[in-house]
């Protein structure tokens, strides 16, 4: 285990030299490509507020290498600053380096945020959902940190969409922080809008729990995901026992992976579709999910299988869920009832920026086209969205119920 003296690096901020670049982490999933379509304006803007951080001294060096991350991937994440002395996640709470035990619990909050067993894409600093950020470059979680080392229990330390304004006078009494993220004036907020803004380091989109520092994954959700499941059998296919239900649903992100177990512990056979296999392969070294399938014939397979023998287990299909979904429909066309209950919970508030992936692509292809041609995978996604509720309904007219 790390020694608890290694942490005190957090007390150092951003340093007094400017450290050597660690290039990229690839050895964890990379966020999408993010297209915010800057003017040169903007451009300009955007390094000039990243730059703001630093002494000047330091300038020359980092301007050009923002505007390539700008360039490259759409946001300035400062790969420079990615920490490399400890292992990212939460320790014991005493070992961190600070004056008060609040202090040292929100750092270890925002570490755990961040640990790459738990974090969607943790080198980009997003905990889940594709775009739910703990901050918005590693100069503010450096900055952030050593705040909360001083900070005493007559201070609270203010941040705006990971942007520390610095320790202000308050009292025991008080937050030791107050947070906030995603402030858009209502007449400019557009996702276009916010795109440009998050690019330019104006605000982030935190999400519930991943820019509060509050995120615990799957098992946050898992009691209200089998309660809903376990009801809406009661309630709409009349059955008290779940033996044999078939639950379908997709995406094993950050916060989904509550559904295949939550259909386990209620008693069913679960099935959900991911498109990323990183993201299988986690929920199933993790035991979310029981059984892997790998195509289209053995999901089904392992469904009738299943559903003969009563057995409860969770499965796992890496594909689109809008094939498997239509597979189920003309399954039920041709008088085979294989689905139960259907759901869904890929990250549509994020659907042309990797929250939904369309049935027409690979997933390897779709990455790519986000950062090419954005404006033609906006219209994919659009026809296989049409596409996967027309499967749906097909599925409902049949006697599943969906939510």
């Amino acid at each position: 285990m790390t020694n608890p003296t290694v942490l005190q690096v957090l007390t150092r901020g951003l340093g007094q030299t400017l450290p050597a670049h660690p290039g990229k982490d690839m050895t964890v999933p990379q966020a999408p490509v993010r297209t915010p379509n800057l003017t040169e304006r903007e451009t300009r803007l955007a390094i000039k507020n990243a730059l703001r951080y630093f002494p000047s001294s330091w300038h020359a060096t980092l301007a050009p290498e923002f505007a390539q991350e700008l360039k490259d991937e759409g946001h300035i994440y400062m790969y420079r600053f990615r920490p490399t002395e400890y292992e990212m996640k939460g320790y014991p709470v005493d070992w961190y380096p600070a004056k008060t035990t609040s202090a040292k619990a929100i750092m270890m909050m925002i570490m755990n945020n961040l640990d790459k067993a738990i974090a969607q894409f943790p080198a980009h600093l997003i905990t889940y959902g594709g775009n739910g950020s703990v901050f918005s470059n590693w100069a503010q979680y450096l900055l952030v940190m050593k705040y909360l080392s001083e900070m005493t229990e007559d201070q609270t330390l203010v941040l705006y969409s990971g942007h520390p304004a610095g320790l202000f006078p308050s009292s025991p009494d008080a937050p030791r922080m107050i947070v906030t993220n995603g402030m858009m004036i209502p007449n400019y907020s557009t996702r276009e809008m916010y795109d440009k803004l998050y690019a330019m380091g104006n605000t982030q989109y935190g999400q519930m729990t991943a820019g509060s520092y509050c995120y615990i994954g799957p098992q946050g959700i898992v009691h209200g995901t089998t309660i809903t499941v376990m009801n809406a059998a009661r309630k709409y296919l009349g059955k008290e026992s779940m033996k044999g239900v078939v639950y379908v649903s997709s995406g094993l992100g950050g916060m989904s992976g509550a559904q295949p177990k939550a259909g386990v512990i209620a008693g069913m056979i679960s099935v959900t579709a991911e498109v990323d296999y990183a993201a299988i392969e986690k929920r199933h070294a993790q035991g979310w999910v029981n059984e892997i399938a790998t195509t289209l014939p053995q999901c089904l397979d392992m469904i009738r299988s299943a559903r003969k023998d009563q057995r409860v287990v969770s499965i796992a299909y890496h594909g689109n869920v809008v094939d498997l979904w239509e597979a189920l429909a003309d399954a039920a066309d041709a008088g085979e009832h294989l689905v139960d209950l259907g759901s869904d919970q890929t990250s549509l508030h994020n659907p042309y920026n990797g929250g939904y992936y369309p049935v027409q692509l690979s997933f390897d292809d779709a990455l790519k086209m986000m950062a090419s041609d954005p404006a033609h995978f906006k219209e994919l996604v659009q026809s296989s969205l049409l596409r996967h509720v027309s499967a749906i309904n097909r599925l409902t007219a049949k006697g599943m119920y969906f939510w």
